[in-house]
């Protein structure tokens, strides 16, 4: 039973995490009121365990819905630069954004033949990137181990600190006046007779409350397709990463660069901590580490760059990210009318962020809808057999090339 009713906002954000947050502020510098809910605390989620890699050029994968990602990707990585000095100034937090660029590693035969076929790749896709010797790779980063084969740099792509990306963009939406009501489990987008949006109804202790708005967005992550009301739900389901989270008490210097390999990467953070991932795994929602997947981030981390073994372990996270049959984000009009979708980012929620908040503020305000949007139209699933839409069965690990490996 329903006990009461809200004040309005012009746009309710389901979700409050990096895309969530990213979509609030910026919706709210363009003069909307916003209204967050979050089913736990903001930024507390997935995004808080993501890596940060802006890594559009390492992360492509072969075929038509990786060359979409990849057009999105590129576009969104040249925003970021723009967005993280905004942000500060909005906040007074550096968000951390390392330009040191890419390495993906080779350590023998098969991953070298692997890795040639991914620079011929990205050769016939005219991005930008180096083929290096092993000697020109420990050139560059010294730590790498000599039993390296053969190695690609992609110097435009980089990375940034999420969880000082969460700590400004909360600071920026407290700063502009976005409301946002933590511990809220949102339960279902309510529509009129003439089926438009006109709000959402949030569970409470004293019974169920609507929040009033006529435009809702769904950033929900991995939990946005468990929402009821939104007509036919994108198939957004968990895909479970594992990572780990190391400091060198001697500080920084161990690397400079991203580095990618067949098993893992390892990020800097550029003050003496790395981040160790990550972990592929078609779990459900389990967010409970486990032996087998530490064991293979450190072992392979270890024979690329042995002196992993020498940090000290600061955490070990488990994140659910949200997967969609391909692997593409869901951005775009949903149905009940006044319904935005804006998740399914799988392992690219932190570098579309600036991209998809300007694509979701863009339908919020009845602009013109942005070119980009056909790439990412939640109603592409409309037409697929139960078949395509059913996630893989086996866990894996990621790559050096955003290939897998059972």
């Amino acid at each position: 039973m329903m006990s009461s009713t809200s004040d309005s906002s012009d746009l309710i954000v389901i979700g409050g995490g990096v895309i969530g947050l990213s979509i609030a502020w910026r919706a709210r510098r363009r003069g909307l009121s916003v209204t967050v809910l979050e089913r736990a605390q903001t930024g507390a989620g997935t995004s808080r365990v993501a890596a940060g890699m802006l890594a559009p050029v390492s992360e492509v994968e072969f075929g038509e819905a990786g060359r979409r990602l990849l057009a999105l990707g590129l576009r969104s990585a040249a925003a970021w630069p723009s967005f993280a000095e905004q942000l500060q100034a909005a906040s007074g937090i550096d968000v951390g954004l390392l330009a040191s660029g890419t390495l993906l590693l080779a350590r023998d035969a098969d991953e070298s033949r692997e890795l040639e076929r991914q620079i011929a790749f990205r050769d016939s896709l005219g991005l930008r990137t180096e083929r290096l010797r092993p000697s020109q790779a420990r050139e560059r980063e010294p730590a790498i181990a000599p039993a390296l084969r053969l190695a690609l740099e992609a110097p435009d792509d980089h990375s940034v600190d999420p969880r000082r990306v969460l700590a400004a963009l909360r600071a920026a939406c407290d700063a502009t006046g976005v409301r946002v009501r933590e511990r809220t489990r949102a339960i279902a987008v309510q529509s009129d007779a003439a089926g438009r949006t006109t709000g959402v109804v949030v569970a409470g202790e004293a019974g169920d409350e609507l929040v009033r708005a006529e435009r809702v967005v769904l950033a929900a992550g991995a939990w946005s397709s468990q929402l009821e009301g939104v007509g036919d739900p994108v198939p957004v389901r968990p895909v479970r990463g594992q990572l780990l989270r190391l400091r060198d008490p001697g500080g920084p210097g161990l690397l400079r660069r991203v580095v990618r390999f067949e098993g893992g990467y390892v990020v800097p953070r550029g003050d003496g901590r790395y981040v160790l991932g990550g972990t592929v795994e078609e779990r459900g929602f389990d967010v409970e580490p486990d032996v087998g997947g530490v064991y293979q981030l450190l072992r392979d981390a270890h024979e690329l760059v042995p002196g992993v073994v020498e940090l000290k372990i600061e955490e070990l996270c488990v994140g659910l990210r949200p997967g969609t049959p391909d692997n593409a984000p869901a951005i775009g009009r949903g149905e009940p009318a006044g319904t935005i979708w804006a998740s399914g980012h799988h392992r690219n929620g932190v570098l579309l962020a600036p991209l998809t908040a300007e694509l979701v503020v863009g339908l919020a305000c009845d602009e013109d809808e942005d070119p980009a949007l056909a790439v990412c139209s939640p109603r592409r699933f409309a037409q697929r057999s139960p078949a395509e839409l059913e996630p893989p069965r086996e866990s894996f690990v990621a790559g050096a090339a955003g290939e897998a490996r059972a």
